[in-house]
């Protein structure tokens, strides 16, 4: 097997120069931002259509990566290639919408017809730029001014910092969204389902076993029936139910409890006199992940979903990491 050559000190020094200037950048930034940020969230809350993302270039790449942000995060967005834009997809953009516009310097010619196309239906504006005196700041309902600092490039040409800064009010814009929305863990797990962040948002409702597969007893239930129950349903316990409620739990521990305690004369005990009473359980539209939190802490391998107290499913530590949750 080859072996990489030692790295160059040089190389190293580099590489955290790069990632020093673009960090200075970001604290800079953030101390920039004032009541034009707001602004800019509001004009983009007042859209009642998406939010059109615009930038030409490494502006045009942030910017596409802002877009599935806002559209993940409860802002539905779009990107639109502003070259194209003055091709027919101006078509695009219509009344509701609002426009975000990216461009370092603020006179990228590329965006000329689309910032004219908002202008023309009276769509909010925000614009991301260093250009103060720019014209598409000129143009812009609100413009958010990215500080004037270096970019980390050597020559001072690469966008660097620029498309780093972008990027960061970009997030920032979404988030404040989102906080403004009021949007909850439920609704970003509508628009992840997939890969693993799907199955941590996902519900108890999602991953426990209903229905027939519930193992329920009444308190009366002798034990060598709860044993047979207990086998059945592959969960390593049984619930007691009276009146429709969850009253308790028979576990594998309580088994070996009662067992010491009663020797042969178990069997013929009720469930009532063996059961764990106001068990651990979990509503229906709790998140798996919490669940299976709640399941470790408490060192059970089994969960009941219950409804106004009513067992409704029941939930299995193997279900729950084979589903990704963990």
């Amino acid at each position: 097997m080859n072996s990489l050559p030692p790295a160059s000190p040089g190389i190293l020094a580099n590489g955290r120069a790069v990632l020093r200037a673009e960090a200075e950048a970001l604290y800079t930034l953030a101390a920039s931002l004032d009541a034009t940020f707001a602004q800019a969230v509001e004009a983009l809350a007042s859209a009642t259509g998406r939010v059109i993302v615009s930038g030409m270039g490494k502006s045009g790449h942030v910017g596409r990566k802002i877009a599935a942000t806002f559209a993940s995060t409860g802002t539905p967005a779009q990107f639109v290639h502003p070259a194209e834009a003055s091709h027919g997809d101006l078509g695009m953009i219509v009344p509701g919408d609002a426009v975000l516009a990216l461009s370092n310097s603020g006179n990228t010619a590329e965006l000329t017809d689309l910032v004219a196309h908002a202008k023309r239906f009276a769509l909010p504006l925000v614009a991301i730029t260093a250009g103060e005196g720019s014209a598409l700041a000129r143009a812009a309902t609100v413009a958010l001014l990215l500080p004037r600092v270096p970019e980390a490039c050597p020559m001072g040409l690469a966008p660097t910092t620029s498309t780093t800064m972008q990027l960061a009010l970009g997030d920032a814009l979404a988030v404040a969204l989102l906080h403004r929305r009021g949007f909850t863990a439920a609704d970003f797990g509508v628009f992840h389902p997939g890969g693993r962040l799907g199955a941590q948002l996902s519900r108890a409702a999602d991953v426990m076993h209903g229905g027939d597969e519930l193992p329920l007893v009444a308190p009366a239930t002798p034990m060598d029936q709860v044993l047979v129950a207990m086998s059945g349903g592959r969960f390593g316990c049984v619930g007691v139910v009276e009146d429709g409620r969850l009253a308790g739990v028979v576990t594998d521990g309580d088994l070996r409890r009662a067992l010491r305690a009663h020797g042969s004369a178990l069997l013929a005990i009720p469930a009532r006199e063996v059961m764990t009473r106001a068990p651990l359980t979990v509503a229906p539209d709790a998140l798996a992940a919490e669940a299976l939190r709640r399941m470790n802490e408490r060192k059970v391998t089994a969960l009941f979903v219950t409804e106004d107290g009513r067992p409704v499913g029941i939930l299995h530590v193997h279900d729950l990491l084979r589903a990704g949750v963990a």
